[in-house]
């Protein structure tokens, strides 16, 4: 079992930067792909990015590459998503999640609780 709990949500305005984090409860945590997702109101959860367990190796949505970056600080057991260049449309709450490498939810096995982002116009 992998707890994980986010932070750094907050409410922006377009064009600030947030660094999100999440802190994983095991030390088994370099062993599993982490990635993030984001869910807005009314609609599917959606990913966003994921990162190897090495942190070698990492693939960013369309939607938000050049703008997130997905980064891994295995020896503190913590994954981060800096946020920069933020839109109205990045408006969500994200997930962390930690399973094996891929794009859809259905590859992670653990979930954080989530944490809401809000950008005003």
């Amino acid at each position: 079992q992998v707890q994980l709990v986010e932070s750094g949500g907050g409410l922006v305005q377009a064009g600030d930067s947030l660094r999100l984090s999440c802190a994983a409860s095991r030390r088994t945590f370099s062993s599993y792909a982490m990635g993030w997702f984001r869910q807005a109101p009314g609609k599917e959860r959606e990913f966003v990015a994921v990162i190897s367990p090495s942190g070698g190796w990492t693939l960013d949505a369309d939607s938000v590459k050049g703008r997130f970056t997905i980064s891994r600080d295995n020896a503190e057991n913590t994954l981060y998503l800096q946020m920069n260049s933020l839109k109205p449309e990045d408006t969500a709450v994200y997930y962390c999640a930690a399973g094996r490498m891929g794009v859809s939810v259905g590859h992670y096995d653990y979930w954080g609780q989530g944490t809401q982002v809000t950008v005003s116009s």
